[in-house]
C-alpha cells in the first residue's frame, strides 16, 4: 500500500497544479453550496468566519516558514528534489509546515462551500493526496540523506507543528517580510479571490439570482481589487523593484 501512495504522491507532485483544482471543480459542481448552513443564516456567518480565520491562519504560517527558510517545494523538472536537508526556521518545527498551511487553505475553501458531503469528501481527498506526496518525499530523502534524514524524522512531527520549538528554531534568524511577499503573493491573492468566488457561486445557483446583485457587485468589486494587487506585485517583481537585498 506504501509503495502505491508513493507512486500516486509522485504523480500528484508533478501534476498537482492541474489536478487540484480539477478536484475542487468537480466536487463544486458535483454538490452547489447552500446559501445558509442548515437554513440558519446565524451559522452561515459563523462558517463564513470560521472559513476565512482557517484560511489566514494557513497563510500567516506558509509566510512564517518562507520568512525565515525558503525552501523550494516545486522540485527539479517538476520531480521531487532537494539539493540540501532543511532543518531550521519552522522546519525544526514541523517537517512539513508549507504542506500543512496549503491544507489549512483547502480546507477553508470547503468549509466556505458548506455542504457537508463537499467538506468531508474534499479535506478527505486532499488529505490524503498530500500524504501520498510527502510519503514520496520522505522516500527520496531517506534515500538521499539516510541517517541525517532518519534522525531529523526521529526528532520532528511529520504535521502537528511544536511551537513551542519555535523561539529556539528561529534564534538568531531574520525573518524577510520582502521574501514573503515576492514568493507567496500570488497564494495570498488565489487564495482570498477562491473564497469570493464561492460566496458568488452560492448566489449564481439559486432559482432568482438578481436579487443578489448586491452581494455580486460587492464580492466582484473585491476580485478586481485583489486581481489589481497581484498583478501589481507580478509587474514590480518582474521590474526588479522588490529584488531581495543581498548581503
Amino acid at each position: 500500500m506504501k509503495t502505491i501512495m508513493i507512486s500516486i504522491g509522485e504523480f500528484l507532485f508533478r501534476y498537482r497544479n492541474q489536478v487540484f483544482p480539477l478536484i475542487i471543480v468537480a466536487l463544486f459542481v458535483l454538490a452547489a453550496p447552500p446559501l445558509a448552513l442548515f437554513d440558519s443564516k446565524a451559522l452561515e456567518q459563523v462558517k463564513d468566519w470560521v472559513a476565512l480565520l482557517i484560511a489566514l491562519s494557513g497563510l500567516v504560517l506558509r509566510a512564517t516558514v518562507i520568512g525565515y527558510v525558503y525552501i523550494r517545494r516545486g522540485g527539479h523538472n517538476k520531480s521531487v528534489y532537494a539539493s540540501d536537508l532543511i532543518t531550521e526556521g519552522m522546519f525544526a518545527v514541523c517537517r512539513n509546515p508549507l504542506y500543512v498551511g496549503n491544507m489549512l487553505i483547502y480546507a477553508s475553501i470547503f468549509l466556505m462551500h458548506g455542504r457537508p458531503i463537499v467538506v468531508i469528501a474534499g479535506i478527505g481527498l486532499f488529505a490524503f493526496m498530500y500524504k501520498c506526496i510527502v510519503l514520496a518525499e520522505e522516500a527520496y530523502l531517506e534515500e538521499k540523506f539516510r541517517d541525517g534524514y532518519r534522525d531529523y524524522r526521529a526528532a520532528v512531527p511529520r504535521w502537528l507543528p511544536r511551537f513551542g520549538r519555535f523561539a529556539e528554531a528561529t534564534e538568531g534568524m531574520t525573518f524577510k517580510f520582502r521574501r514573503v511577499l515576492l514568493k507567496d503573493y500570488s497564494t495570498v491573492g488565489a487564495t482570498l479571490i477562491a473564497l469570493s468566488l464561492v460566496k458568488i457561486y452560492e448566489r449564481i445557483v439559486l432559482p432568482d439570482p438578481l436579487q443578489y446583485t448586491g452581494d455580486f457587485v460587492q464580492f466582484g468589486f473585491l476580485i478586481v481589487v485583489l486581481s489589481t494587487l497581484t498583478g501589481l506585485v507580478s509587474y514590480c517583481k518582474k521590474r526588479g523593484y522588490l529584488a531581495e537585498n543581498k548581503p
